[in-house]
């Protein structure tokens, strides 16, 4: 097989309540990344931005020509811990920081396999012919309580605690992510999303929007889709193509890291 690049669309959009946004990502060829910060005084921006922006330098050495894989995958995952360890510092140097935190999910394409980092309640998704796929697992209490078995998927839109996450990164160390790792195929489609997309539209509904259409209308459409929807919180969509033709090797970051 040839080798596989990401061929990109993304956008982010402030939404129809939020005073600002607070989510960030960026896309290059080999890894794409969303961030959705948290906490007041716009430190879940700061939060966002920081992932992110690290994310973005540190991928210039996860994808260099000179690393192998073994060790390309080492800096991959110990970036999260990178990061961490940044959130840390930027509340040591401002406490009113102090609290901020951001959920991160990130796909990462070395030897047409697609490795997943994640922490929070963004989302990967996998668009394979018909069929759409979560590939990450939301780090929430409802997810806990789905898992448990002590309620049901009907339960979870008026659920009190639906938007309570029990992971995050906000510079409290001892991260333990798994790093789970796809086949790869020409023409898998990969969406990227802060849960301003995925707690207003159920996967049907997704599905529907980025199937058959090209990457900018399919980004587009989800964000449309938000909107009419009420789009109550900051909305992110990444959508990343598995193509073998090659693509710039830049990097385009959005939302509050931009």
């Amino acid at each position: 097989m040839s080798q596989l690049y990401f061929a990109t669309s993304a956008r982010s959009a402030v939404g129809l309540v939020r005073s600002g946004n607070e989510d960030s990502a960026f896309t290059s060829r080999n890894i794409v990344a969303v961030a959705d910060g948290m906490g007041g005084h716009a430190a879940g921006e700061v939060a966002s931005k920081i992932a992110i922006s690290t994310l973005a330098d540190l991928s210039k050495v996860i994808t260099s020509p000179d690393v192998d894989s073994e060790s390309s995958d080492d800096i991959y995952l110990n970036s999260f811990h990178t990061i961490d360890q940044e959130l840390k510092a930027a509340v040591q140097e401002s406490p009113e920081l102090s609290g901020m935190g951001t959920t991160l999910t990130s796909l990462f394409l070395r030897n047409n396999e697609v490795a997943l980092l994640h922490i929070g309640d963004s989302r990967a998704y996998r668009l394979r012919g018909n069929s759409l796929d979560q590939l990450s697992v939301d780090h929430t209490v409802i997810q806990e309580l789905l898992n448990q078995g002590a309620i049901s998927q009907s339960d979870v839109a008026t659920h009190p605690q639906r938007s309570v996450l029990t992971q995050v990164l906000m510079g409290e160390g001892n991260l333990d992510l798994p790093l789970p790792v796809f086949e790869g195929k020409v023409k898998d489609r990969y969406l990227v999303c802060s849960d301003g997309l995925s707690s207003v539209l159920s996967e049907k509904e997704i599905k529907s929007l980025i199937k058959g259409k090209d990457r900018d209308e399919a980004v587009g459409a989800l964000i449309d889709a938000t909107y009419i929807n009420g789009a109550p919180d900051n909305v992110t969509v990444v959508i990343a193509d598995l193509v073998e033709e090659v693509q710039p090797d830049n990097i385009e970051k959005i939302g509050a890291a931009q």
